[in-house]
């Protein structure tokens, strides 16, 4: 199914659907609890933790070493990062050691940030990105490739592009991603309903 082309409309009415969607309206309110309020801070473990376990669980992002992850968030002393909405934050935290392994939760990494600075770090997965792609096809509102869209500070780029393109410019980037992971979902996923 091809998603609608973008107009302030089309955004508003996703935007009303995202709220009546009670599962994921109290997750988004449990989540600003956790990281805005009750664990702001990224360098004690045990806050951080807490954290990452909320978003894998809250976002099933298959991340299956929660420990690791947090241990390495914290490793890289955030905090002042995050302070001044430092884009490329999001592919060191997105590398994770595991053993001999690096592996790469560079969705998990947007939320992580996202939760943090929603106004500055837009998130990533599969929906927006089928979104973008489909429309950078269908209307050319900028030139990339996919695998772009895995350099965060491009993909940002490309977000705003986006939003300039279909004068989405009075929506702040949280409601943008928004209606992108919805419309994807919606137009991309087989098993679409709202809960």
């Amino acid at each position: 199914m091809q998603p609608e082309r973008p107009t302030a409309e089309v955004v508003q009415r996703f935007l009303i659907e995202w709220e009546a969607m009670d599962n994921f309206a109290f997750k988004e309110r449990s989540l600003a609890l956790l990281f805005q309020n009750f664990c702001p801070n990224n360098s004690v473990l045990e806050h951080v933790l807490l954290k990452v376990s909320a978003l894998n669980d809250f976002y099933s992002t298959n991340n299956f070493n929660t420990y690791a992850v947090a241990r390495h968030i914290v490793s890289l002393d955030i905090n002042p990062l995050l302070a001044k909405s430092d884009m490329a934050l999001v592919n060191a935290l997105a590398q994770v050691s595991m053993g001999k392994n690096s592996i790469n939760f560079y969705s998990f990494a947007t939320k992580y940030c996202n939760h943090h600075r929603s106004s500055d770090y837009p998130i990533y997965d599969q929906y927006v990105e089928k979104m973008l792609v489909n429309f950078g096809k269908l209307d050319r509102f900028t030139e990339f490739t996919k695998p772009e869209l895995k350099r965060y500070a491009r993909f940002v780029e490309i977000i705003l592009a986006f939003r300039d393109h279909y004068h989405l410019s009075s929506f702040p980037l949280r409601q943008i991603d928004i209606y992108l992971w919805l419309g994807g979902k919606k137009a991309f996923s087989r098993q679409y309903k709202v809960a």
